[in-house]
């Protein structure tokens, strides 16, 4: 349904009024709004983030990369709260312009520099550690060309479907349907290949399945947008269901799903922080 009140202006401009849930933050222009350094600590690397689907990406990777032995993966997490703005200190645009969470410090080397965008981190992980991303040519291939289809599909899922749907002030018919049929497009995407593979690339789990994980469990397990489970049928994509199931059961991603999560009623499953594995020690990894 149209809103037969609305007429757009001659030059759109910010709008923190009827903007909605996030009218804090969006804003037509980029940059710092604060002055303030981000913390660091003593590990390699240096990750500031949230654990939403995309920070979730990177914190299972890099505990993925500990489970297999590569102790040059030790890491500390820092939690960037971008519901307050946090994406947008100094310290922060500095290792990422865009003022989107997951950024990246590299302090492994001689010379520090800044990894940002999920999957461009996921790339630059894999390439450094020789892990989750094969060299073979077309098997590399297939591997990126499932964590680009995800780098596309995730702004139609959360910031299409879920904005409309959840979060935007007014729900109007055309947007919400319009995302829902595409995220429902995507789940039958992933479901038809799931049929013939047990991973996205191949039969190897690769990067391409800690990409797209943290997008499509939460759907899974029904964690997600209110009641988004049970009107998008998402029981009917039982291969996800079976690929979902099976990576969540995983020790790293388990680690790795509740690194920088400050939300929820149960404070066992959340840890603003991580400087060590005892960190996890005491909490609850489902």
């Amino acid at each position: 349904m149209a809103d037969p009140t609305y007429t757009p202006p001659e030059v759109w401009s910010s709008d923190t009024e009827s903007g909605g849930r996030f009218a804090n933050i969006n804003r037509p222009t980029s940059g710092a709004r604060e002055d303030k350094a981000l913390p660091q600590g003593e590990h390699p690397f240096q990750l500031y983030s949230l654990a939403t689907p995309n920070g979730v990406k990177v914190t299972v990777m890099l505990e993925e990369l500990l489970e297999k032995g590569h102790a040059g993966a030790e890491y500390d997490a820092y939690t960037v709260n971008i519901g307050e703005g946090e994406q947008f200190t100094s310290g922060f645009v500095n290792i990422n312009p865009n003022s989107k969470i997951p950024a990246l410090l590299d302090n492994s080397g001689d010379r520090p520099f800044r990894v940002f965008e999920s999957g461009a981190i996921l790339v630059h992980l894999a390439e450094k550690f020789g892990e989750f991303l094969p060299t073979d040519p077309a098997a590399r291939a297939e591997v990126l060309s499932w964590v680009f289809w995800q780098v596309g599909t995730g702004p139609f899922i959360g910031g299409g479907f879920g904005h409309f749907y959840a979060y935007a002030p007014e729900k109007y018919e055309y947007p919400i349907n319009r995302y829902a049929m595409e995220t429902k497009r995507i789940f039958d995407v992933a479901d038809k290949r799931l049929a013939d593979s047990r991973f996205l690339a191949g039969d190897e789990y690769t990067i391409a399945d800690i990409a797209n994980f943290p997008w499509l469990a939460p759907f899974v397990f029904g964690g997600i947008y209110n009641d988004a489970k049970r009107f998008l049928s998402i029981d009917e994509y039982e291969h996800v269901g079976r690929w979902v199931k099976e990576i969540a059961a995983r020790p790293a991603v388990k680690r790795g799903r509740i690194v920088n999560k400050v939300w929820g009623d149960d404070e066992s499953t959340q840890l603003r922080e991580r400087h060590s594995a005892a960190d996890f020690e005491g909490k609850t990894l489902e």
